[in-house]
């Protein structure tokens, strides 16, 4: 008896649309496939995980998030110094604001954001190095993406000397990509800013970063492993 009740109280779990121990989003909040089909300009709610963020300024915060479906990035949405502070990897929160689209890449904007409570998600990093040179790549915008067995063909700064964005271009069977180490994102750690910058042509690297889109493939850095 104990057993078929066991197996009664399973099925009904299965049956739920929201499962045993799942969340429920926010009321209001759209499913990432929802947000992927909104038109540009139309207003959308998204509930999501901070998994990374650029420096505070002037009230506002750039922010990388991301569920378990997508990842969304979120310009200059309208945030405190202290709730900046707050916005640590795996952070549940709910974006309003509208979906915009500049030089190809999809983002949030004129967004607030709002904290929310319950689990937290970080996410692995998905090998893309076979999607390089595909369409389907552009899938992947906005997530935390490797690539694996890149050669380092150049290195330039922004304003052609150290102390802001660091553009790499790194190549995989003969093409070439364009791959840049954002410094209101990570540009404050000394050890990484010189270790990208000190990149020599012909090395081979692995490399992971979220996939921004700036007329074409242009992940902002966060990892490189020199091979």
């Amino acid at each position: 008896m104990k057993k078929l009740t066991a197996l009664l109280m399973a099925l009904v779990c299965v049956l739920a649309f929201a499962g045993c121990g799942a969340e429920k989003k926010t009321a209001g909040a759209m499913s990432y496939a929802e947000y992927t089909a909104a038109a540009v300009d139309a207003e959308v709610t998204v509930e999501c995980y901070v998994q990374a963020h650029q420096s505070w300024w002037d009230n506002k915060v750039t922010v990388y998030a991301a569920d378990k479906d997508g990842a969304y990035f979120i310009y200059n949405a309208e945030c405190s110094e202290e709730d900046a502070k707050k916005l640590t990897p795996g952070t549940k929160i709910l974006v309003k604001g509208h979906k915009g689209e500049w030089a190809g890449e999809v983002e949030v904007v004129d967004g607030t954001i709002e904290f929310l409570s319950g689990k937290t998600y970080v996410a692995a990093a998905k090998d893309v190095t076979d999607k390089l040179g595909k369409d389907e790549i552009a899938n992947f915008q906005n997530q935390l993406v490797s690539f694996k067995d890149m050669t380092v063909e150049s290195v330039t700064y922004k304003n052609d000397q150290p102390g802001d964005d660091i553009y790499v271009t790194l190549s995989k069977d003969g093409a070439n990509y364009d791959f840049c180490l954002e410094y209101y994102l990570n540009g404050s750690d000394e050890a990484f800013y010189n270790l990208v910058g000190g990149l020599e042509n012909g090395q081979t690297v692995d490399v992971e970063g979220y996939l921004y889109w700036y007329e074409g493939l242009n992940p902002h850095i966060t990892k490189v492993t020199v091979k």
